[in-house]
Order: C-alpha cells, then structure tokens, then sequence
C-alpha cells in the first residue's frame, strides 16, 4: 500500500507507525485513513446518495435558466457530472447539458442515476 500525503501539509514523505496510522517527515503530523477521510468534500443527492466524478444524475423537477427561453425539464440525464467544492451558491456540481451548455447544478435537485 503506498502512504498517502499528509493532510496538515500535504507532503508526500510519509510513513507508516502501524496498521492504521502513518506519520509525516516534514510536519511531525500523525494521522489515520479515516482522518483523510473525514476531510473529503462530499456532495449529496436529493435523496441523500454522495455524487462523485463521472456520475450520471437525472433532473428531478424543471429548472428555468436566466436568459434561455425553456427550461431544462423534469427527467434530463445528465452524463459525466465534476464536483466543484468551490461553486457558487451551493452549485456544486459542474456539468454539460444538451442543447444548453455548461451548467452548475445543486444536489437538491438532482438524483443519481
């Protein structure tokens, strides 16, 4: 298993203390798996699933979009969502939909696919 970088100062000259805990050369840091994994950012579904990159999601109710004349409507599949950790106003989720473009969408109104 190779040791994962630090999560204080993102080094990568860490080792392993034991099973389950590793230490960082650089910053003196001990941390666990489930540590770095505490600090993921993570985006929920509509019904609560977490969405990662690659997903497919589908629209779960009409969503108007300033400045095109229909909205994208309830049931749209969207393929190949990004998480964004740093969208505007809780848009999370970077995408691309047919016939309107690049689109940041919310978890509240999408479902994983």
């Amino acid at each position: 298993m190779e040791t994962p970088q630090c999560p204080i100062c993102s080094s990568e000259y860490t080792y392993e203390l034991s099973d389950t805990t590793f230490g960082c050369s650089e910053c003196g840091n001990e941390f666990t798996q489930a540590d770095l994994e505490a600090d993921k950012f993570v985006v929920l579904d509509s019904v609560g699933q977490p969405l990662a990159d690659g997903d497919a999601v589908i629209i779960i109710q009409d969503l108007p979009v300033k400045g095109m004349p229909k909205p994208i409507k309830k049931g749209t599949k969207v393929k190949n969502i990004r998480i964004n950790e740093f969208g505007k106003n809780e848009h999370y989720i970077d995408s691309k939909i047919d016939g309107f473009g690049a689109i940041g969408l919310k978890g509240s109104v999408v479902k994983k696919a």
